[in-house]
């Protein structure tokens, strides 16, 4: 498997760098047509992302690096070699969103509505990104026959795409991949009923992703480990719990504006 997309002379591009800026683009396409729509000043979201893309990066190399220095410790200069892959897409959501709070307190925008604006654009970033991983042949599960893979009726290019050094691992990154697109059709049609619903979103993205990764991690051979304990299990477990106290947060609120449209009595 090649992971370079095309040489340039001395430069080669990588399927991993490449597949991420695509991410990024349609992802900022999706976010600033619905910003328009709930107007949100565009240039204010603009001048966000930039800076949130390169808070996020930096966030998912230090967060993979922490937590994997064993790999870096004979080779310092490794661990900027990002393109080689080793970014923590919890990293990045977790730096992300600092700064995106940071950035709404400074110029006085909802931060609940920028992470629904936000929402779906990640998702299907990461839907995307996780292909990066396929051509870096990484981020894989355990090993398996090239029949089971076969049984799946997958292509025959991701079948030997599995194969690794004469060996099969089961496509992990595939799995999440279609949970995130599956994932991203449903905020679709959230997102065209929750109108005023500030949160209802961003709760669904943590719960949704939340569950997956924390049972597609479970297959995977590469985690991250804080003594016995893989670590994006632990953050996914926090994501989900934070998604269904949001969920329940919106929930009250909209009931609370039923009635006092309607009366005490909730009637309208």
């Amino acid at each position: 498997m090649d992971n370079i997309l095309v040489s340039i002379g001395p430069i080669n591009i990588y399927w991993y760098s490449f597949l991420i800026i695509v991410a990024v683009f349609i992802g900022w396409g999706i976010a600033v047509r619905y910003a328009k729509r709930l107007n949100v000043s565009v240039n204010l979201l603009n001048d966000m992302i930039i800076y949130t893309i390169l808070v996020a990066i930096i966030g998912a190399r230090i967060y993979y690096v922490m937590f994997n220095f064993n790999a870096y410790r004979d080779d310092l200069l490794g661990i900027f070699r990002i393109w080689e892959g080793g970014l923590a897409i919890y990293g990045a959501v977790i730096a992300g969103g600092i700064y995106i709070f940071w950035y709404c307190k400074k110029k006085g925008l909802s931060f609940v509505k920028i992470l629904d604006i936000m929402s779906l654009s990640l998702l299907l970033g990461q839907a995307i990104g996780r292909w990066g991983n396929f051509f870096n042949q990484e981020a894989h599960g355990m090993e398996c026959t090239r029949g089971f893979l076969e049984n799946m009726h997958l292509p025959e290019f991701i079948i030997e795409g599995m194969n690794i050094n004469g060996v099969y691992y089961q496509p992990t990154f595939l799995y999440e991949s279609i949970w995130c697109l599956i994932g991203v059709l449903i905020l679709f049609y959230i997102r065209k009923r929750s109108v005023g619903k500030e949160g209802k979103q961003v709760s669904f993205y943590l719960i949704w992703y939340g569950i997956g990764r924390l049972v597609i991690e479970a297959m995977r051979t590469d985690s991250l480990y804080i003594g016995n304990y893989r670590i994006s299990q632990i953050v996914s477990i926090l994501f989900i719990v934070i998604g269904v106290v949001g969920s329940i947060v919106v929930y009250i609120k909209n009931r609370d504006k039923v009635k006092s449209v309607g009366g005490a009595d909730g009637r309208i």
